[in-house]
């Protein structure tokens, strides 16, 4: 049965490719504050990029900004990559970064919006309202989800790092630290259980080597969108290293300013798309 993470599997070899371009069109980077704008920054990456990339990831905020016309921006992008991925005859998944997390109807409202009306392939969600939340996301195996897990970010740690148990399927905070995971660990323990039908991954900041390490122990078949590369202060070859899978798969590494702000974006692109295959070479060739 296809899946999503099969259908990306497919792209990833199709590219030689594990870039995920981010599309994040920040307002001071457009030619004017509007949404027209908006989506021509985003087409002409998708344009100069595509041949490089095994994944879109559109950031729904910078759309979303723009009220309705936002939206309908948003929505001619993911038509414009899918006629892209008819051109080259490989379907090059989008992941729409919306980072939903809700009771299961409204739920099941944003899984509707996501991939029926815009069209998207996968999306980020929040798991901390637990499997019923994300079960409206993953009923098809062809739709795929990224669940948070450990963030990019600084604060990530007010939550994610708390230490926990697991006592009768409950999280119970306990002071004995033989017994204690981090509560981003059991997320990823969860995951792997959840992962029925081979549509759900993790978003594990490449900011953070421990945690990439821990979570790969935890989730050893899950793909991971790995961000923070670049501008939030990653490291690329360290990231690779603490959590790729033995196959050297199971990471995106999302990229967004670096590429979209170069003079050449392709060749922004194709850079670091060589630069992440030459090091995933090297790793496996030492493992």
């Amino acid at each position: 049965m296809e899946s999503f993470f099969s259908f990306l599997e497919k792209r990833v070899d199709d590219c030689s490719s594990l870039l995920c371009i981010g599309l994040d069109p920040h307002i001071p980077d457009l030619k004017e504050p509007s949404a027209a704008a908006a989506r021509d920054f985003c087409l002409n990456l998708v344009k100069q990029t595509s041949r490089y990339a095994a994944a879109f990831k559109p950031n729904a905020a910078f759309f979303e900004v723009f009220g309705a016309k936002g939206w309908t921006a948003l929505k001619d992008v993911i038509d414009a990559i899918q006629e892209e991925s008819n051109r080259m005859g490989s379907m090059i998944p989008v992941i729409l970064d919306a980072k939903r997390g809700d009771i299961a109807s409204t739920a099941e409202a944003y899984a509707t919006s996501a991939f029926e009306t815009l069209g998207a392939h996968c999306i980020t969600l929040s798991p901390y309202l637990g499997k019923d939340s994300i079960e409206p996301f993953i009923q098809n195996s062809e739709r795929g989800v990224f669940l948070l897990c450990k963030t990019s970010n600084p604060g990530s740690g007010d939550l994610q790092d708390l230490r926990v148990t697991i006592d009768h399927r409950q999280l119970t905070m306990v002071n004995s630290p033989s017994s204690m995971v981090y509560l981003y660990e059991h997320v990823a323990h969860l995951a792997q259980t959840w992962n029925t039908k081979n549509n759900i991954g993790l978003v594990v900041g490449a900011t953070h080597l421990d945690a990439l390490k821990r979570v790969r122990a935890a989730a050893p078949d899950l793909w991971f969108l790995a961000p923070g590369v670049g501008a939030q202060g990653g490291e690329l070859e360290s990231a690779l290293k603490a959590g790729l899978r033995k196959d050297g798969k199971g990471m995106l590494i999302p990229i967004s300013r670096s590429i979209a702000r170069a003079e050449k974006p392709g060749s922004a692109a194709a850079e670091l798309r060589d630069q992440i295959l030459a090091i995933r070479s090297s790793i496996i060739a030492t493992s």
